[in-house]
């Protein structure tokens, strides 16, 4: 019997036209002899089923089905594509968790953990991860521009606390821009966390559960034409994703190690990937990120095609783990 599989894409963040292409390249790598896949778009106004004909049917919430043609079809697994919210901040992964449904991701917990960069750094410190110098903002507080320049220093980095694909970050070199990145930010979010600037080379490590084992992925290495890895260097082409990553031996085995532990000691399942800037030889932990783009030009797959791994298996990998 070939197994139904519904693939989530879109969301509700600024990140779902990302999500969207991911969910797609899923939907399309997946060997039909093999399931039955199924297009989920899910929007804060609709969850919706999307046949070969961009046609719409509505899903039940109630068990995650949907009504075809006086058919109901239910799900074996699902396939989380969704960058950002509900994706990615635990919200679809309790959904799932309470209705018994399998899902690719994350569990809940880590999954709003890793959302939230201040948290998820604050509980990897005491593992010995070494991160950037950081302040907290919530929406609200007080702004005492010479109290965050002296804890972090300039240049430095304002970013969401809970945003990915480079939303709402600025890097900052002079006080006078701090108030405009402050409020850049929180535009995307009502906490910010501003980070003092590492100097050094930046590295994306991914981590993946592949046929039962926690298997580290080739290391690449960033170098954005920017002034910083934003969203035009993630995604419109204004950077350089070298892999494997130019690194010494001994920084390709700290780094891998560290990664790793970050995964194991999160209790991680599926896919993660882990970004790191060296600086003085040691590798700082950025941030988590556990719904990584699958897109062709992504970060995650060309790791995975450096190891040896096609995005089929890459896939599938993660749908057999999910139904374990």
């Amino acid at each position: 019997m070939k197994k139904n599989i519904a693939i989530i894409m879109g969301g509700y963040s600024s990140e779902y036209q990302i999500s969207l292409k991911s969910g797609n390249v899923v939907y399309n790598t997946l060997d039909k002899e093999k399931y039955n896949v199924y297009r989920i778009h899910i929007f804060k106004d609709k969850w919706v089923f999307v046949d070969a004909y961009d046609a719409e049917f509505s899903i039940d919430r109630n068990d995650f089905s949907v009504l075809v043609n006086e058919t109901k079809i239910t799900f074996d697994c699902v396939f989380n594509a969704i960058h950002g919210s509900p994706g990615e901040d635990g919200f679809m992964q309790s959904y799932f968790e309470l209705i018994g449904m399998p899902q690719t991701s994350c569990n809940a917990y880590q999954a709003a953990l890793t959302f939230n960069k201040r948290d998820c750094l604050s509980v990897l410190k005491p593992y010995g991860i070494l991160t950037a110098e950081s302040y907290y903002l919530n929406l609200g507080d007080v702004i005492n521009e010479q109290e965050i320049i002296a804890k972090v220093g300039l240049p430095c980095f304002v970013k969401a606390n809970k945003a990915g694909s480079s939303f709402g970050i600025s890097k900052v070199h002079k006080k006078e821009a701090l108030q405009a990145a402050i409020e850049n930010s929180f535009k995307e979010d009502d906490e910010i966390i501003i980070e003092s600037f590492l100097d050094g080379t930046e590295v994306s490590v991914g981590v993946i559960t592949f046929k039962g084992e926690t298997k580290v992925l080739p290391i690449t290495e960033i170098v954005s034409e920017n002034d910083f890895f934003d969203y035009e260097a993630k995604y419109l082409g204004k950077s350089q994703e070298i892999t494997p990553a130019r690194l010494s031996k001994a920084q390709e085995d700290k780094v891998n190690t560290l990664a790793k532990k970050v995964y194991e000691v999160l209790k991680m399942k599926g896919f993660s990937r882990s970004e790191f800037i060296f600086k003085d030889g040691e590798p700082h932990l950025l941030e988590v990120n556990t719904v990584p783009g699958l897109t062709n030009e992504s970060i995650l797959p060309q790791q995975a095609a450096e190891a040896g791994i096609s995005m089929a298996e890459l896939f599938e990998s993660a749908i057999d783990e999910a139904l374990k």
